[in-house]
């Protein structure tokens, strides 16, 4: 069987560390807890659990604070959690039985992390696939028989385990905030975060979160090296901020950016939006319908769902 170690990277989390560490205490050999800060009980709290607890300073950088959380582990295989995460009895008999039968090649365990929609979460489905279990240290394999070549994808194994994720409250304030040091640090978004960025702030940014990040987006949506996935994820956020500001130039000039291609949910909602503002319902409806029926969602799954649905309803259509 094998042996697990539980990383966490916490800041006070006096309210909610109990409960995920009663959740995981007998599933692990050992508890690293890793305190970027905490101005709280929450090291008293992990005291109780754990004497591998280690302080960590903040650089606004959470892959940091992994991995020294990571360096501090010594069993077989890695469990990353967040004090926000509950595991139930149900998926607890589940996570014994993998640590029974897990094969030694199997590199990252995911799991499904759940109760996303409910919580007000930044995530477009109630359940989706991340990688939760990592072996510590991998071997490198070399395979094939004739240009023998050494593996570098890892094994994944997609497990039936769901990891019940409870937030007290969204961090999408600290998040939008980080982007921004690093985006005034010069630094270039990988395609990813820039996703991130962009879907984060579609979904719960408010119009002043919106607006700081109007130069950022609008840089990349006429940036030439950017993919054209990145450029209308970033129309999307400039559209948004030019309704705010009521300025139908950039309006027509941004979202002609997305529609050249599919265009998405998202900027049928914007242009939805804005002729509902402007009192034009018939417009506004037909934007709607499109934003249901006619195109899909690249940020926001309610782009494409509730927000038009709820809107044509309120308009009698």
């Amino acid at each position: 069987m094998i042996e697990i170690s539980c990383c966490m990277i916490v800041k006070n989390e006096e309210k909610i560390l109990a409960r995920c560490l009663d959740s995981i205490r007998d599933l692990v050999e050992e508890i690293v807890i890793v305190d970027t800060g905490s101005t709280d009980r929450t090291k008293e709290i992990a005291a109780r659990y754990t004497d591998r607890i280690y302080d960590f300073e903040w650089i606004d950088d959470f892959a940091a604070a992994r991995n020294f959380a990571f360096s501090k582990a010594t069993k077989d295989y890695i469990y990353s959690a967040d004090a926000d995460e509950v595991v139930d009895e149900e998926n607890r008999a589940r996570f014994r039985d993998l640590k029974q039968v897990l094969l030694p090649e199997i590199d990252i365990v995911q799991m499904k992390y759940g109760n996303q929609l409910h919580q007000g979460t930044v995530y477009n489905f109630d359940e989706e696939y991340r990688p939760k279990l990592f072996k510590r240290l991998r071997e490198f394999i070399w395979t094939e028989p004739i240009h023998e070549m050494v593996r570098l994808e890892p094994i994944v194994f997609d497990s039936d385990i769901v990891i019940g994720h409870f937030p007290q409250s969204v961090h999408s304030k600290r998040d939008f905030a980080t982007f921004q040091k690093h985006i005034r640090k010069g630094l270039r978004l990988s395609k990813r975060l820039h996703h991130m960025y962009a879907m984060e702030l579609y979904i719960s940014g408010d119009s002043e979160d919106v607006l700081e990040a109007e130069e950022f987006f609008t840089s990349t949506a006429l940036d030439p090296n950017r993919s054209i996935d990145e450029v209308k994820e970033a129309v999307c956020i400039v559209c948004r901020a030019a309704r705010i500001r009521d300025d139908s130039h950039t309006m027509l000039k941004m979202s002609l950016k997305d529609l050249l291609t599919e265009g998405s949910s998202e900027m049928c909602w914007e242009l939805g939006e804005y002729f509902l503002g402007k009192g034009d319902v018939s417009e506004a409806a037909m934007w709607y319908y499109n934003a249901v029926h006619e195109s899909q969602s690249i940020l926001s799954i309610h782009a494409s769902t509730d927000w038009p649905q709820n809107r044509l309803k309120e308009l009698g259509y």
